[in-house]
């Protein structure tokens, strides 16, 4: 058993070696266990299955205007490689995504509250961020090596504790991991991707300052609708620490990549 645990634990540290990676723009150290190409063929399969189940919507402005602001943060982002779709879904939703490959989907919902292409592009730039970032690519690589950790934990603590003790500690460690590792690495991508979706913007020509208008916005509907609950069990920062930050990144950001463009 023991050399079944050390065994367990050299190839967990072998491939935390090997699976190092920096994210673009903040040089975050990243794990990814996969590759951009498998990335972007779940992003793939995703994206059919999601246009199997959603009603796109053929309104000529909206569709226009998402394709108008996506393709310009296409270009800031510099990924030729990944094929970029923009997708806008009919519903009252306010909900924007992108998978990994570059398939934006933008709900009418959330178009309701953009009345701005600067707030629009606050949005978009965001969810492009999370591919760009390969958030999604990390936050599979977390699980994997949340999953394979506790079962390396379970082997070495099995010589050792009885059967139950050892079931008890397996659900602890689920619990644990998914509060304590999971949601505050989300917390942490999806501020990081509130910067780099503001470089973007700026980059595409709009302003970032489009994003602290919208963080309000959003702020007043989830209260409106009740929606604020605890922090440390939220997959998002909170509303007043995400303004926060915009707030402390807006300027600097805006002094070195903000130019306007004279295409809206």
């Amino acid at each position: 058993m023991f050399r079944r645990s050390a065994w367990v634990l050299m190839a967990l540290a072998a491939i935390l070696l090997a699976a190092c990676a920096h994210a673009a723009y903040t040089n975050r150290s990243q794990l990814l266990l996969i590759s951009e190409g498998q990335e972007m063929a779940l992003g793939l399969q995703s994206a059919q299955e999601v246009l199997k189940k959603e009603k796109e919507s053929h309104d000529p402005f909206l569709v226009e205007r998402v394709q108008r602001v996506g393709w310009r943060i296409a270009a800031a982002a510099n990924k030729p490689e990944y094929k970029w779709e923009f997708h806008v879904v009919q519903k009252d939703v306010v909900n924007a995504f992108c998978l990994p490959g570059g398939k934006v989907f933008v709900y009418s919902g959330i178009l309701d509250l953009t009345t701005s292409n600067d707030e629009l592009a606050a949005v978009m730039g965001h969810e492009i961020a999370h591919a760009l970032l390969r958030h999604g690519g990390e936050r599979m690589s977390m699980a994997l090596m949340t999953q394979l950790g506790g079962e390396a934990a379970s082997i070495a603590l099995g010589s050792t504790v009885s059967p139950a003790a050892s079931q008890v500690f397996n659900q602890a460690y689920g619990v644990g991991a998914q509060v304590g590792v999971l949601l505050p690495h989300s917390r942490a991508q999806e501020s990081e991707a509130d910067e780099v979706g503001m470089i973007l913007a700026a980059k595409a020509g709009y302003d970032p300052a489009g994003a602290l208008s919208l963080w309000g916005k959003m702020d007043a509907y989830a209260k409106s609708k009740g929606q604020n609950g605890p922090a440390w069990l939220s997959t998002h920062p909170t509303n007043a620490e995400r303004i926060a930050a915009i707030k402390a990144k807006m300027g600097p950001i805006r002094a070195r990549y903000f130019q306007r463009a004279e295409l809206r």
